[in-house]
């Protein structure tokens, strides 16, 4: 439905913005729950985002998702935290209250979500390998920790800043040389870098000590079958692509701005694939 003088507004920060497909989510759980809302891309430069979040404010936001780069500033201006987003130390997720703005993160969540729905896998009692040290690792490695996983082995390629995350999680790290031998015994295998993404260079892994019954899931969703996902579904491992991450990360914003629990399907996968 088109919007009215009453719509209700979010939107999706970031510098630049262009590229992102949330307002192509979001406007489609839009019209599918008939709402009077809408969603926008908002282009804020580097140095605007405190005169940003008073906008917001000012012209009646809900709220707002926050993209690169200013996910770890906006931790810093919200007036409150979910733990989440508190240990993970960035917000990707901003509701507009009466007494100021609640910042969370819900990458944690979608990561997980994504998990059950394409593989009903659960971290309780299980032992993961994360690939990567960057901001997506973070929301792994907590959520995982969060939900109960009994170990998660972190490695990257520079190895003090898998060292820094292991210690401030309480996680375990290994060296990026080790990384093929790690996967002896883990239950979940996950790619937080960009290797393997169109445009990237390769992710070089082996999976001849992964056990079969692993699940293997890579954030990068662009192609949406990466080499490795490939590799795994070819020797039976359960693979699980990183669309569902973006798509079930936005619900909780979605729910707190227009009041809805949207759902996530083969419809929203095909709108926001285009």
């Amino acid at each position: 439905m088109r919007p009215t003088g009453k719509a209700k507004l979010a939107g999706v920060i970031g510098w630049p913005v262009g590229h992102s497909r949330s307002p192509l989510l979001h406007g489609h759980w839009l019209e599918r729950y008939g709402i009077d809302g809408a969603y926008v891309p908002l282009a804020v430069e580097p140095g605007c985002l405190e005169a940003a979040l008073q906008g917001l404010i000012a012209l009646g936001f809900r709220g707002a998702n926050v993209t690169i780069p200013h996910k770890e500033e906006a931790l810093r201006l919200c007036h409150r935290l979910t733990p989440g987003a508190e240990a993970i130390g960035a917000a990707n997720t901003l509701i507009v209250e009466a007494d100021g703005i609640l910042g969370d993160n819900s990458d944690g969540f979608g990561f997980l979500a994504n998990l059950e729905e394409g593989a009903g896998w659960n971290p309780e009692g299980k032992r993961c390998l994360v690939l990567g040290a960057g901001g997506a690792s973070r929301a792994v490695i907590w959520s995982l920790l969060d939900g109960g996983a009994a170990e998660v082995l972190l490695t990257n390629r520079t190895a003090s800043r898998a060292d820094s995350l292991a210690e401030q999680f309480g996680a375990a790290a290994c060296p990026w040389e080790a990384r093929h031998s790690a996967m002896d015994g883990m239950d979940l295998v996950v790619n937080t870098t960009s290797l393997g993404m169109q445009g990237q260079g390769p992710l070089e892994l082996s999976l001849d000590a992964l056990p079969a019954t692993a699940v293997v899931t890579d954030l990068v969703y662009t192609p949406l079958e990466t080499e490795l996902l490939r590799a795994a579904r070819a020797r039976g491992n359960r693979t699980v692509d990183g669309l569902g991450m973006l798509l079930h990360q936005a619900r909780p914003g979605f729910a707190a701005w227009f009041g809805v629990e949207p759902l996530v399907d083969e419809a929203l996968r095909q709108a926001v694939l285009g």
